[in-house]
């Protein structure tokens, strides 16, 4: 098989991993309301376990990201798919707070860790050269919005029909699809070839010695607690408002549907224009979103043009976040380094689906948690704008030398 050919199946398979595991965790703000008036518990309960989910996926991502730029990507998606599935139907079956901690927030954590970003893009990264890197990587990021296009009505049509026990039981036979495809990922690494090798504990103090890689590291905090508190509880606000719990799920579907045009659009925009200040322009872009969406009065139209505009920019994120890092530092530990980063995010995804789920129990509302969001999109804007985005030292003498 050509190197060509090789690149495109990483990229199909990977987009379809990516499609049902992000589908079916951003599928998870639709159980909210029926579990936790099922088995009687406030909304902070299941927050705190989504919570506890996003904290040990990212707390995996660095562990995991190594093992994958050891040893393959194939072997830790097969792992994350079978634990994927199992903590699905284990979810279902949980009755107390802790059986919902150990199966939705450890088991599910665990393989969501294994399944998605860090593990996937580093194996798409590896795969492709770095001219075209920026827009394949927003390509298979695309993918985990296909995934939410198509997963959210499945899933709210589930529960309509037989409940939200059948439906998560449904959802772990999805997720066993995982385990075939990830054979697609095993293929010959295109870059970096004439780049001396490093070893991971030099990789990571090299990059723990730049200061963009704080930066951006910082920037992915806040992504994290804005998107994973609307995508867990933007359903139940939606129905606070007054509205169906349909037109929840539409909204969240519509968010995965454009997020197909918008992750693609980042990633080649990435890959002609200043990373960077793209992420700025992304990040500015969100608080104003947002900030519209709270202060005009609540409609129909109003929400589906808000999940419109958010699911532009949804994921874009991901393919210039790592795609400045591949640039900066290289892709011979680009999962380990992007899991560092995703930690970050998954800091700030445990704080934005708790803060949502508590606020709402102590006030009623969810207004507070809206503007802190906003106010960690303007930080984030400023904080990606100094990022030196040449490559390091050791690159541009390997460059010079070949």
């Amino acid at each position: 098989m050509t190197s060509k050919n090789s690149s495109a199946r990483i990229l199909i398979c990977g987009g379809a991993i990516l499609a049902i595991a992000i589908g079916i965790r951003l599928a998870f703000g639709l159980f909210l309301q029926p579990v936790s008036e099922t088995r009687g518990w406030g909304r902070e309960t299941f927050a705190l376990a989504i919570a506890l989910q996003n904290i040990l996926w990212g707390l995996a991502q660095p562990f995991l990201g190594v093992l994958a730029d050891k040893y393959g990507a194939r072997k830790i998606v097969v792992m994350g798919g079978i634990g994927y599935s199992a903590g699905l139907y284990l979810m279902s079956q949980a009755t107390t707070p802790l059986a919902l901690y150990l199966t939705t927030g450890v088991l599910i954590g665990l393989s969501l860790s294994a399944t998605s970003f860090g593990v996937i893009l580093g194996a798409v990264g590896q795969a492709v050269s770095e001219k075209h890197r920026s827009t394949a990587l927003g390509l298979v990021s695309a993918g985990g919005s296909v995934g939410q296009f198509f997963i959210l009505p499945f899933g709210q049509a589930l529960i309509g029909s037989y409940g939200w026990i059948l439906a998560l039981a449904a959802l772990g036979v999805v997720a066993l699809l995982m385990v075939p495809l990830a054979t697609g990922l095993d293929g010959r690494k295109a870059s970096e070839r004439q780049v001396p090798s490093q070893l991971v504990a030099e990789a990571v103090v090299e990059a723990g010695l730049h200061r963009g890689y704080w930066l951006l590291t910082a920037g992915f905090f806040v992504c994290g607690f804005q998107i994973t508190f609307m995508a867990t509880h933007l359903p139940a606000y939606i129905v606070d408002l007054g509205f169906s719990a349909r037109l929840g799920a539409t909204a969240l579907a519509l968010i995965g549907l454009v997020n197909i045009i918008g992750s693609s659009f980042w990633g080649i925009m990435g890959g002609k224009y200043s990373k960077k200040y793209n992420l700025t322009l992304l990040y500015l872009a969100r608080a104003l979103a947002i900030a519209a969406f709270l202060l005009f009065p609540p409609s129909q139209t109003g929400i589906l043009i808000f999940a419109s505009v958010m699911g532009f920019l949804w994921l874009g994120t991901v393919p210039l976040t790592s795609g400045l890092i591949g640039q900066i530092f290289g892709v011979q530990y680009l999962s380990t380094l992007f899991g560092i980063v995703f930690f970050s995010h998954q800091v700030g995804a445990f704080l934005g689906v708790w803060m949502g789920g508590y606020i709402f129990d102590a006030t009623g509302s969810y207004d507070l948690v809206w503007w802190v969001a906003i106010g960690l999109g303007l930080i984030a804007a400023l904080l990606h704008w100094p990022i030196n985005e040449e490559p390091v030292e050791r690159l541009v003498l390997a460059t010079e030398r070949n």
